[in-house]
């Protein structure tokens, strides 16, 4: 990509994945951009569990019909224990997780790599297939791969956005 602005407007959910394991040193820099999102007080709660082997995908797909094809898909979560928590009660692990999550999309895609922002899951099994911790909020399931070739943005879904008028209000 030129920049983010392309980058932003060109991304979009991929749910057709080819065969192809995404390779390490991309899924590396991916995971690298997590690293280093930001955080409410620097706190980093985020979890990150990369699930590639068969096995661990075929748990994956019992749990979701949204894991679709991918070879890879990650499971983003925040540890509640190391979330930054406001003075007024405010817990900031999940805004974290999610600004994380989008990050790697967007790093994903400008890797050539698709993604689809997955939340339609059965928590409880997924947890247990996993063993993840009730201390960690699972904030999401992200599928990824290269797109298959017959992936294309949903015509009519992607491209519809309000106007910025609806969103935006100065002051």
């Amino acid at each position: 990509m030129e920049d983010f602005f392309d980058l932003a407007h060109e991304r979009y959910s991929v749910r057709r994945f080819s065969e192809e394991q995404i390779k390490k040193e991309e899924l590396d820099r991916i995971l690298e951009v997590a690293r280093v999102s930001p955080t409410a007080h620097n706190n980093q709660p985020q979890k990150i569990i990369v699930l590639q082997s068969e096995e661990a995908i075929s748990k994956a797909r019992e749990v979701t019909k949204y894991a679709f094809n991918a070879p890879t898909i990650l499971i983003i979560c925040a540890d509640r224990d190391e979330e930054w928590h406001g003075n007024d009660g405010h817990r900031a692990g999940a805004t974290d997780a999610a600004i994380v999550t989008t990050s790697m999309m967007f790093q994903a895609f400008d890797e050539g790599i698709g993604s689809c922002w997955v939340r339609g899951f059965d928590e409880p099994t997924l947890r247990e297939a996993f063993e993840i911790p009730e201390n960690y909020e699972i904030v999401a399931m992200l599928p990824l791969g290269y797109p298959s070739e017959k992936s294309r943005p949903a015509p009519g879904w992607h491209d519809v956005r309000k106007p910025i008028e609806e969103m935006v209000k100065y002051i």
